[in-house]
């Protein structure tokens, strides 16, 4: 099948975008947008997780732009983008167990009615903190507590952040988690 889009097309489009051209950014999406649902079509993750990953490769073309040396295989850099960010999900959620934290019970020797109460409450506490927590620390904290255990290169990894802000960003989602507790 040709190419339909002209001989040094792309390499324009892509000059300009890197100069900040959004028009030309936008061109280069609707040229190659059908590509990029088309890979992301042959597996079977729901629409949103689809649409996570989709926006997930343009990002990475964003990132990219300037490290494209031949912006006539962009089709190419497209295509295996989409497929590595599929296959990274595909791991992470094959890592990753998302657990009802409202039905999480710890395992205790039967405690008393008042003991129970106390446990209750303490937990309830903490989901209600928890779920106050804004979406990147509770994914982090999710990620932190799996079982096994993830190092902080591989949530370094499956988060998509660099590993040296794991330690400084857990601190904080704890710090945070902690005010709300109280």
């Amino acid at each position: 099948m040709s190419d339909p889009v002209a001989a040094g097309e792309r390499t324009r489009l892509i000059e300009a975008a890197r100069q900040g051209d959004q028009i030309a950014w936008q061109s280069i999406i609707e040229l190659h947008h059908r590509l990029v649902w088309w890979m992301l079509g042959s597996y079977s993750f729901d629409h949103a997780t689809q649409e996570d990953i989709y926006q997930t490769v343009w990002c990475r073309l964003a990132e990219n732009l300037d490290k494209i040396r031949d912006p006539e295989r962009l089709p190419a850099w497209l295509a295996t983008t989409a497929r590595n960010e599929a296959l990274k999900r595909i791991r992470y959620e094959k890592r990753i167990r998302p657990t009802d934290l409202t039905e999480y019970q710890l395992i205790d020797d039967d405690p008393t009615p008042e003991e129970a109460v106390t446990l209750d409450d303490q937990r309830r506490s903490i989901l209600d903190a928890f779920a106050r927590l804004d979406e990147l620390c509770r994914e982090l904290l999710v990620l932190c507590t799996t079982d096994p255990p993830l190092g902080y290169e591989e949530i370094a990894e499956v988060w998509g952040r660099p590993i040296g802000s794991i330690g400084p960003t857990r601190a904080r989602c704890l710090n945070q988690l902690r005010k709300l507790i109280r």
